[in-house]
């Protein structure tokens, strides 16, 4: 009896290290940053910079740079083509033996935003060609991304934001991962804003908890381009 119920103990015990998932124990933090600098009537230049991490403070997971020319077809329509780069460290404590990487991205997107009463809705299509290098070995992948996001203005100054984002891989399995985030936002001038928020990032055989700092500055940059300064 003793012996049945020591090797019961041993398979539950093997059975939970197998299905606790790397990394979901911790609350990690994504802080960044978004720039949406007009140069043109019809063109505008996207900036990004992101810093990932596994823990709130400390265990660096990834750096995310990316950059890419809008053409503005509406006020509710606008066509991007971009490149990306993203540097990946995959040696946290519960990663051993995982690979780093880093990956030089080219994506195209379209956006369209509608208004339901006071709701605020944007529709991001995104495609992106990903050239991943793991030191010895390199792989090419496609993945195709649709984000559905929903701004809710409180006042002139405080708003919410929301947003649920399917990732699909063209290549093997078809899930990529899911995001669903939630925030509340602060208008600080009338070109820029801080987000704080909180996102659910599930793959498929694991789910993430990560806080967000986000920070907009998006000044409006066309008058240099004439010779001019433009008022901000």
């Amino acid at each position: 009896m003793i012996k049945r119920l020591t090797g019961l103990l041993v398979l539950i015990g093997i059975f939970n290290a197998t299905a606790q998932q790397p990394g979901e124990d911790e609350m990690g933090a994504w802080y960044m940053y978004f720039g949406t600098n007009k140069v043109s009537e019809r063109f505008s230049v996207h900036s990004e910079a992101q810093f990932r991490f596994y823990e709130t403070t400390s265990n660096f997971n990834q750096m995310l740079l990316r950059t890419g020319l809008n053409y503005h077809i509406d006020p509710n329509a606008i066509a991007t083509a971009g490149y990306a780069y993203i540097d990946t460290d995959n040696n946290f404590y519960e990663f051993e033996g995982e690979i780093n990487s880093k990956e030089h991205r080219i994506f195209e997107q379209f956006i369209l935003k509608n208004k339901v009463w006071e709701f605020l809705f944007e529709h991001r299509y995104r495609l992106e060609q990903r050239f991943l290098d793991f030191g010895e070995t390199t792989d090419t992948q496609h993945r195709a991304r649709y984000r559905i996001q929903m701004t809710l203005p409180l006042t002139n100054t405080f708003f919410l934001n929301f947003y649920d984002e399917l990732f699909i891989n063209l290549q093997d399995d078809l899930f990529g991962q899911n995001r669903l985030y939630t925030a509340v936002g602060v208008n600080i001038t009338e070109n820029s804003s801080v987000q704080v928020g909180y996102l659910r990032n599930q793959f498929a055989n694991a789910v993430y908890d990560r806080l967000q700092l986000a920070v907009f500055y998006n000044p409006d940059l066309s008058g240099w381009f004439k010779g001019k300064k433009t008022d901000q």
